[in-house]
């Protein structure tokens, strides 16, 4: 294809026009003490210290980067878009200096523009060797100005292996051979990049087998270390105390949810790219729907007990130590009956439920010597080592709910739930399935409610509305959604994201937002976006076929607000919804 130059001029430097200024990046805890410091940090003048801060932080590749590098001769790629890795000379230099950080922006730039570019090249994308020149040049401009961004697996992932020859071993990725169009294994971690932040994944009602339960850790595990999110529908799986098929009863929904939690949590914990971003959805028939909706109601409450009983046990326990030697004769200082203070002190914190074994123990550790007691007093903060010890804290829990189900809440009708082998059994036989469980739909809604005020959690995803909008639908339902939601299509998919920044295209001189420039920036990256399903690889064999057959692309816009106010608009007006 012809790709035509409006930011750049042929033959020149794409960021001639475009200042740079050494900086420093800091962040800091509300406490004061330093998360993060990067001194000689290099980027565009006009940018800001938050994007700054972000670059530097999240965006910089911080180890592996060769101090030298040299072009890998690839027959039939121009020289200047070749890939590149580490020089010879490397081993000339000490060992500490031989490899470091990117620390400045051109390098990000140049990385994610020229893999895009790359990878267009080799699938033919481009007429000409000077149209892909353009295109590398219009794309290297467009980030250093800020006119557009990819998603955020693009700046932690793509151009790690062109730029800089950064590999490591298979993680058990697929992707589909844009030559041949056959399903291959990655060889390596970073050939094909995961430059997708969406994916949208099945579960199957199995404990270990492909495409089960355990397996669904781990493929989310690939996602979460490459900075992707994901989301998954668990309403195969059956409720608590369903019969299983060997025997026996389920242990239910919840007791695996929590094990998914446990594991994105641990993988947030583990300094990775970003901390997970996970989405559960379950439907509102499910047999655990009360035990789900109510979830992280309950773990709420459990900080709260973890944060007032910490401050109740620190408090009174060290009371109790302290009366011990309130000026009583030695042999007097731990009889309840001569010591009044410490009668009462004992009575004081029975009365606010401090355990009895807690009490007996503190006056042994006080016949021992100890003049206090040291008890962790837990905080509120939703990052303190009380959210740490529950659950439910990792992902974004949602309800699907279908029309028939908010028709039953208007007309206060009852809802039944079902047993999911049930449902699979009555549908073979061409049958209404039996109810394990009917509940007033109102109270179901009321708890909805209610959990979402106290925890901000479940959301709700209206399944009926959401299928009657679905523009693939001879191929299945949408059952579930990314993290965000915004990505809402058939299972084990994939979508790409990335924005464009409307203030860029809007002069507040003439007050004219530039259409052309606008379209122009529009089509590239629709193109950026097309190139990297062909070059990514994914977690799973299905999700690899699918993505490439479908092919979902996520460009959107970002500054709505900020080009509103510019302009004047109010921005809950008629003006500003038609112009969104």
């Amino acid at each position: 294809m012809k790709i035509n130059r409006l930011f750049t001029s042929a033959g020149k430097d794409p960021l001639e026009s475009i200042q740079f200024a050494k900086r420093v990046s800091e962040i800091k805890n509300p406490d004061g003490s330093i998360v993060f410091r990067m001194e000689d940090v290099f980027v565009p003048k006009d940018w800001s210290q938050v994007a700054t801060d972000v670059l530097a932080q999240k965006y910089f590749r911080k180890a592996g980067v060769p101090k030298l590098l040299s072009k890998v001769k690839e027959s039939g790629v121009p020289v200047w878009l070749q890939p590149s890795s580490a020089d010879k000379k490397l081993e000339e230099l000490p060992e500490k200096e031989r490899y470091g950080s990117e620390s400045d922006a051109r390098q990000v730039f140049y990385r994610l523009a020229g893999t895009w570019t790359y990878w267009g090249w080799k699938a033919k994308y481009f007429d000409t060797e000077e149209d892909a020149r353009a295109f590398f040049d219009e794309h290297v401009y467009m980030l250093a100005s800020q006119f557009a961004a990819p998603n955020s697996p693009q700046w932690f992932n793509t151009g790690l292996h062109w730029a800089y020859g950064i590999n490591g071993p298979s993680q058990g990725h697929y992707y589909v051979d844009y030559k041949s169009g056959q399903l291959t294994f990655s060889e390596d971690a970073y050939t094909h990049p995961q430059p997708h932040a969406c994916f949208i994944q099945s579960i199957k009602d199995d404990l270990v087998n492909e495409g089960g339960i355990m397996d669904l850790w781990v493929r989310e595990a690939r996602l979460f270390k490459y900075g992707s999110g994901t989301g998954s529908n668990f309403s195969e799986l059956r409720g608590y105390n369903e019969p299983l098929s060997g025997g026996g009863k389920s242990s239910g929904l919840m007791s695996f949810l929590k094990i998914g939690d446990r594991s994105a949590g641990a993988i947030k914990s583990g300094g990775t790219t970003r901390r997970a971003a996970k989405m559960v959805t379950l439907d509102i028939d499910h047999p655990d729907i009360e035990e789900y909706i109510n979830w992280k109601v309950l773990e709420e409450q459990k900080v709260a007990a973890l944060v007032s009983g910490s401050k109740i046990l620190n408090f009174h326990l060290n009371n109790i130590i302290k009366a011990c030697y309130d000026e009583h004769p030695e042999n007097e200082r731990f009889n309840k009956k001569t010591n009044l203070r410490l009668r009462k002190a004992i009575i004081e914190a029975r009365k606010m439920s401090v355990p009895e074994n807690y009490i007996d123990r503190v006056i042994k550790l006080a016949r021992l010597g100890f003049r206090s007691i040291e008890v962790p007093v837990y905080n509120e903060d939703w990052n303190s080592e009380a959210y740490l010890t529950v659950s439910g804290q990792n992902s974004n829990n949602s309800v699907r709910v279908t029309n028939q189900f908010m028709q039953a809440v208007l007309n206060n009708d009852s809802w039944n739930l079902y047993w999911r082998t049930e449902k699979k059994k009555a549908n073979k036989e061409g049958r209404a399935p039996k109810a394990c469980k009917t509940f007033q739909a109102e109270d179901l809604w009321d708890d909805i409610a209610y959990a979402a005020w106290s925890s901000a959690d479940p959301g709700l995803q209206y399944d009926t509305t959401i299928n009657e909008w679905h523009t693939c639908l001879g191929d299945g339902a949408i059952r579930a959604s990314n993290p965000c939601s915004e990505y809402m299509f058939l299972d084990d998919t994939a979508c790409n994201l990335a924005s464009l920044n409307l203030v860029k295209f809007y002069n507040d001189e003439s007050q004219i937002f530039n259409v052309e420039s606008y379209r122009h920036a529009t089509r590239l990256w629709t193109i950026v976006l097309e190139i990297s399903v062909l070059m990514a690889q994914y977690p799973s064999k299905e999700i690899a076929q699918k993505s490439y057959e479908y092919r979902t692309l996520g460009l959107g816009y970002a500054n709505l607000g900020s080009l509103l106010m510019r302009q004047g608009i109010p921005y809950d007006s008629k003006d500003a919804s038609a112009i969104c």
